[in-house]
C-alpha cells in the first residue's frame, strides 16, 4: 500500500504522537518492572506493547525515525515512585487525549490514522481501568485522616493564635494536641476496619496516621518558623489551602473525580472551622481576662 503524502502540519503532529508513544513505551516497560503485583505488571507490559505498535504505525506513515524523551521518562518514572503509577498513567492519557484533539483538525486528510489512534485511546482506558494498585484502596484512609487533622488542627491553631499570641506555646500546645489525635485517630481507624470484618486493618490505620501526622507537621512548621504568630496563622492557612489543593487534584485523577467541588467543599469546612475558632479563641480571652 503506498503512503499517502502528507502535509507539513499533518507530519509534525504524526511525528509528535510518534515520539510521545515511543516515550510511553519506555515509561510503562520501566513501571512494569518496578510493580510488584504481577497482574498489574503483566497488564502495563501489555499497554507497553500497544505504544510501542502505535509508534510503528505512525512511523510507517511519517517515514521518519524519531527517539524517544528521555528526560519525561526519568521524571513520570519519579513521579510514579513518589505518587503511584495509577496516578501517573491516567494523567499521561489525560495529555494524550488533550493532544489527540488538537490534532484533529490537522488530520482530517488522514482519517485512517485520527480512527486508529481512537481505537488504541478506548483499548487503553480498558486496561488502565483494569489496574488496582494498593495505595488507592486506602484512599478513604487517607482522606479519614487528612481531613480531620485540616479541620481539627487549623481550627485549634487559629483559636490558639489569639487566645496566646506567643509562637512557641502555640507551637508546644499545637504538636502535642496533633501527635495525640495521631494516635488516636489511627486506633479508632484500626479498630473500626477491625470490626466491620475488613482485612488489612493494620494497613488503613497506617495510612490514616501517616496523613494526620504529615499534616500536623506542615500546619505547625509556620509557628516554628516566623516570629509574628498572625503571620504564621496566615501562612498555616495558606498551607492548609496548598494540601487541599494538591490533594484533590491526586484524587480527582486517580479516582476519575471532579475536582472543583470536592476542592471547594473541604476548603471551606477547613477555613470555616478555622475562622469560628479564631473567633472562639477571641470570646475567651476577653471574657475570661487572661493575658500571657
Amino acid at each position: 500500500m503506498e503512503t499517502p503524502s502528507l502535509s507539513a502540519g499533518t507530519h509534525k503532529a504524526l511525528l509528535t504522537m510518534q515520539r510521545n508513544e515511543l516515550t510511553e513505551h519506555l515509561i510503562y516497560t520501566r513501571l512494569a518492572k518496578r510493580v510488584k503485583d504481577k497482574d498489574d505488571s503483566t497488564i502495563l507490559l501489555r499497554i507497553a506493547e500497544e505504544e510501542q505498535r502505535h509508534a510503528k504505525i505512525w512511523e510507517k506513515l511519517t517515514q521518519t525515525e524519531v527517539k524517544p524523551n528521555r528526560f519525561k521518562v526519568f521524571f513520570y518514572t519519579l513521579l510514579a515512585t513518589l505518587l503511584g503509577y495509577t496516578f501517573v498513567l491516567k494523567r499521561m492519557e489525560m495529555g494524550e487525549d488533550k493532544a489527540i484533539e488538537g490534532y484533529t483538525q490537522m488530520m482530517r486528510e488522514l482519517p485512517q490514522a485520527k480512527q486508529i489512534a481512537d481505537d488504541e485511546q478506548r483499548h487503553e482506558q480498558s486496561l488502565l481501568a483494569m489496574l488496582d494498585e494498593q495505595r488507592l484502596q486506602y484512599v478513604g484512609s487517607m482522606v479519614l485522616g487528612l481531613n480531620d487533622a485540616l479541620v481539627e488542627l487549623s481550627g485549634t491553631l487559629a483559636g490558639l493564635t489569639f487566645a496566646l499570641a506567643n509562637n512557641r506555646l502555640i507551637a508546644l500546645s499545637g504538636l502535642i494536641t496533633g501527635i495525640s489525635a495521631t494516635l488516636s485517630m489511627a486506633s479508632s481507624e484500626y479498630l473500626s476496619t477491625k470490626n466491620s470484618g475488613e482485612e488489612n486493618a493494620a494497613k488503613s490505620s497506617m495510612y490514616t496516621g501517616i496523613a494526620y501526622l504529615f499534616t500536623v507537621a506542615a500546619m505547625i512548621t509556620p509557628y516554628l518558623v516566623f516570629q509574628n504568630p498572625f503571620v504564621s496563622l496566615a501562612v498555616m492557612l495558606t498551607i492548609v489551602v496548598v494540601i487541599i489543593l494538591l490533594f484533590t487534584y491526586y484524587i480527582s485523577v486517580a479516582k476519575d473525580l471532579p475536582f472543583g467541588r470536592r476542592f471547594g467543599e473541604m476548603a471551606a469546612i477547613s477555613l470555616g472551622v478555622a475562622a469560628i475558632s479564631f473567633g472562639i479563641g477571641i470570646l475567651v480571652k476577653r471574657f475570661l481576662g487572661i493575658e500571657i
